[in-house]
């Protein structure tokens, strides 16, 4: 979808539903990585294995991969603001969740929760620049969402460490909690309601597409099926110290060392 010129917004605005949705996706990339930072505390205190460290890695990921599938549809049709909120509040439970756990069960349990929670963090921004951005400012937001990220993952490690001795993990997720809160505030104020466009696609194809239901139209794509295997292999060594959680010590710096020339090599 193209934006129309009334859909654009003015630069002031656009910088304050940038900072919006980029607190949210700065604490989604925290929430995702902090638990590798955690794992020697978690495993003195709830006697955790490695296998159980490894479960809670992909306990998030189970959350955010069941997502995937319905989120697109439901940007399209409520729009980034109403949905990423919906969504927020279920990582907010979750940070909860996770502060309260006593075991390794609820330990699980609130990173799936957490999982759900931050699933819709990058793709409800996007969505939103596809129809409040020029083409060009689409593409420094992006850019500068996914650099938002990386800060995100960073501000896991030693920041965290850093706090552990004053606040203890269980603090940290409550204080979590709290951020995303606000987070939702800010999204709340600073980002508009979504509206339909004014204008009908002219394309009936792509009319077509839009009415229909389901992913009939995903899966007949051959431009899908060009994509889908560069995305499967590639993304496959887009891996953090969360995802390397239940290796190792020696095994975990291979895998990241092997992740990091693979990458150096793809993208160069």
């Amino acid at each position: 979808m193209n934006p129309t010129t009334s859909s654009l917004m003015a630069r002031r605005q656009i910088l304050g539903v940038f900072l919006a949705f980029a607190a949210a996706y700065f604490l989604s990339a925290l929430i995702r990585a902090i638990t590798a930072t955690l794992s020697p505390t978690l495993t003195q205190e709830l006697a955790l294995s490695a296998q159980d460290l490894g479960l809670l890695a992909g306990g998030y990921f189970l959350g955010f991969a069941a997502t995937q599938l319905p989120l697109g549809k439901w940007l399209d049709k409520h729009g980034p603001k109403k949905v990423l909120l919906s969504f927020l509040v279920v990582a907010v439970l979750g940070c909860i969740a996770f502060a309260l756990a006593q075991s390794f069960i609820g330990l699980w349990l609130a990173r799936v929760l957490c999982g759900v929670g931050v699933s819709a963090c990058l793709m409800a921004p996007l969505t939103g620049y596809r129809r409040w951005m020029a083409p060009g400012a689409q593409l420094r937001a992006n850019s500068w969402m996914l650099m938002t990220g990386s800060l995100g993952m960073v501000s896991s490690t030693l920041p965290v460490q850093w706090l552990m001795p004053i606040m203890g993990w269980r603090a940290i997720f409550a204080g979590l909690a709290l951020l995303v809160v606000l987070s939702m505030v800010m999204i709340y104020v600073l980002v508009p309601v979504w509206e339909k466009p004014e204008t009908e696609p002219q394309d009936l194809q792509l009319k077509a597409i839009e009415t229909e239901e389901g992913y009939g139209p995903v899966w007949r794509s051959a431009y899908f099926w060009r994509m889908a295997p560069i995305g499967f292999f590639l993304l496959r060594w887009f891996v953090g110290p969360s995802d390397t959680m239940g290796s190792a010590v020696d095994d975990r710096g291979g895998r990241l060392l092997a992740t990091g020339c693979c990458n150096r090599f793809v993208c160069h």
